[in-house]
């Protein structure tokens, strides 16, 4: 039995930065052996197991052949004879498919330390095309690792448009989609996730809807960039750069889908298109089966984002309707996040990235208001039931007003 410490722990030490999950491959070994050490199994379509002191995994080296559609369309055949190579070969880049021994003892068959230096993501086999999976990892590793110069080779991006053309990706699960985008999306520079899919074909087949959005110009004075796609991953760098949860991340990528539907011969103006935009907004969460609350901030900044970039100019009554909509009252931080990614919109323009946005503080200071309405005093005066509803309302409705003002002088 001989253990070997295998993936990202050996790409990233040779990086020079923080190593984070470890995994181990053991060549030459049986389930039986691995469990007589006291070690757990856990795979289910392999043999997986959880080490019984520090339970990282720990997998048997293995070979796998393409049996169906998809990313689990795979047969896997484990056995002692297995050797290193033949398990390292399945991997998907070669800056992946690199081992160590305890003595740190590199087996480096493919020559990733070789793509390493050269700053390169390169596959390791033809197998490659086999897992339409690869394509959105591909697209992720480019995402993490943009800032060290990284790149994706001809030849790999070659195979990632055929595996696009291929109507592999469709058969991907929304689950293992979903994992890849939203890993993607909180790497430090997630709009190159955007534009390697983009380059390869599959952001066409997997998200047509932010793919339309390449091409479609906006009005010049507003958005100096112009085009909305290149505006969409401005905005998205923008989140990243700022830190933003991957709710407001996700709403970020989709608050201008609407535009993607505005006839040409309107263009540069895309009148309601926060509306219009709804139903894209919709589908792509359902596609992915996205955690609700980035469906539901999603919807929400699709729908107002525009009322934030306007909140100094809004009446009374349409920010009182705004706080009611974000129920603001017991769900603060959703309203946070929207704020967050109305900045971000904002800041997602070409020259305007370090413009301040007053809309902030005023929509927080908004909310305040509104919440410091007391109800004890409303229901001490005998309100109850719809009545006691109508009389919140307009206790908050005069609160905005004096903030209004307050504000204005």
């Amino acid at each position: 039995m001989q253990i070997y410490k295998v993936g990202g722990a050996v790409r990233d030490r040779l990086l020079g930065i923080p190593v984070t999950d470890i995994d181990w491959v053991v060549v030459g070994a049986t389930a039986e052996e691995m469990l007589a050490k006291g070690f757990r199994p856990v795979g289910a379509d392999f043999p997986v197991f959880l080490h019984p002191k520090s339970g990282e995994e720990y997998a048997l080296a293995r070979t796998e052949r393409k049996s169906g559609r998809g990313y689990g369309g795979f047969t896997f055949h484990a056995s002692p004879d297995v050797t290193l190579e033949e398990d390292l070969i399945r991997r998907d880049l070669t800056i992946n498919a690199m081992a160590e021994d305890d003595q740190q003892n590199l087996t480096d068959p493919y020559r990733g330390q070789h793509d390493l230096e050269a700053r390169l993501l390169r596959h390791v086999s033809p197998a490659f095309a086999e897992d339409p999976l690869r394509v959105l990892r591909v697209a992720r590793f480019a995402a993490r690792y943009a800032e060290l110069g990284f790149t994706v080779a001809a030849e790999t991006m070659e195979l990632m448009r055929q595996l696009s053309g291929s109507g592999e990706l469709q058969a991907l699960t929304a689950e293992r989609s979903w994992k890849e985008i939203s890993r993607a999306l909180m790497e430090n520079q997630p709009q190159v996730f955007i534009e390697v899919l983009r380059e390869c074909g599959a952001l066409k087949v997997l998200m047509p809807e932010i793919d339309a959005l390449f091409g479609v110009p906006q009005p010049e004075a507003h958005h100096p960039e112009i085009d909305t796609g290149v505006h969409t991953l401005s905005v998205l760098e923008q989140a990243a750069l700022h830190q933003q949860s991957l709710a407001v991340r996700w709403a970020c990528l989709l608050h201008d889908l609407g535009k993607g539907l505005t006839p040409e011969e309107d263009w540069p103006r895309h009148i309601a298109h926060e509306h219009k935009g709804l139903k894209l907004i919709k589908a792509v969460n359902e596609r992915f089966k996205a955690p609700r609350e980035c469906q539901e901030l999603a919807l929400l900044v699709g729908q107002y984002h525009t009322h934030g970039h306007r909140a100094l100019e809004l009446k009374p009554s349409t920010l009182l309707e705004l706080l009611q909509s974000f129920d603001v009252y017991r769900r603060p931080q959703r309203f946070e996040e929207f704020i967050a990614a109305c900045e971000m919109d904002a800041r997602g323009r070409k020259g305007l990235e370090q413009r301040s946005y007053p809309q902030a503080d005023y929509l927080r200071g908004a909310a305040k208001a509104a919440r410091s309405v007391a109800v004890q005093p409303l229901l001490e005066k005998g309100f109850k039931g719809p009545e006691l509803g109508e009389a919140i309302k307009r206790e908050r409705l005069k609160a905005l007003k004096a903030y209004k003002e307050a504000e204005s002088v």
